[in-house]
């Protein structure tokens, strides 16, 4: 018997990774002769993936991100950030206990992330956090990345679940966008990474902790049963 899938982005809705990243990208730029770029404007950069993220941070400093200033840059990034990856992340507060019941309710659980896999993949590994999921697609596990529905039913296939009754779960425009590309209900987290507030962007619900979750998915789960 197959089953839903909560599908989980990683970045700002798991796990708080705002230290590693500012960290990662600001030494990058200072050691090539840019600014640092403030820790509370790096959450509104994140989402896309890595190369998006440093191009904003080098935009942030004036600078056209061409691919020859940008691919040096991208690989130093990675090099330090794989080194580094989770020196100051750590899962937003119960997300694990809450993860941990909803698993044992039954659901399947998945990661839908535009973090690259080799990073994203390590980053759980370090927190403990990997063995939680059925499937992890990062954002180069398929050949187009969030906000595109690929990522996500390529999730859902990954850990052999059903696509009907399965929800995501995300903190971004592009984890709606993708959510509902796929024809998803999205659950957002209000304290994750993103330009606008996330209830802008029209989710079902949205969350401040990952104790109003568990309410949150049984109320899209009511919505969705027939009259």
């Amino acid at each position: 018997m197959t089953n839903p899938v909560l599908v989980f982005d990683l970045d700002g809705t798991l796990v708080e990774t705002m230290g590693d990243l500012t960290a990662s990208m600001n030494h990058v730029l200072v050691e090539a002769g840019y600014e640092a770029i403030e820790p509370e404007n790096v959450r509104t950069m994140v989402g896309a993936g890595v190369k998006v993220l440093l191009s904003r941070g080098l935009k942030a400093n004036k600078v056209d991100p061409t691919p020859d200033i940008l691919d040096p840059l991208l690989k130093k990034f990675i090099s330090y950030y794989e080194k580094h990856i989770a020196d100051h992340s750590y899962p937003f507060p119960e997300a694990v206990e809450v993860l941990t019941r909803l698993k044992e309710e039954g659901w399947k659980l998945a990661v839908c992330t535009n973090k690259l896999e080799n990073l994203a993949v390590p980053l759980l590994k370090a927190l403990d956090m990997f063995d939680m999921f059925d499937a992890v697609v990062g954002g180069d596990t398929f050949s187009k990345n969030k906000p595109d529905a690929m990522p996500v039913y390529g999730a859902i296939d990954m850990a052999d679940g059903t696509r009907e009754g399965s929800i995501f779960v995300g903190d971004s425009r592009a984890d709606i966008q993708a959510a509902r590309n796929a024809g998803l209900p999205v659950i957002a987290a209000d304290f994750g990474y993103t330009d606008v507030p996330v209830k802008e962007l029209g989710p079902d619900i949205v969350f401040s902790h990952y104790n109003e979750l568990e309410a949150a998915i049984a109320q899209i789960k009511a919505e969705q049963q027939p009259a």
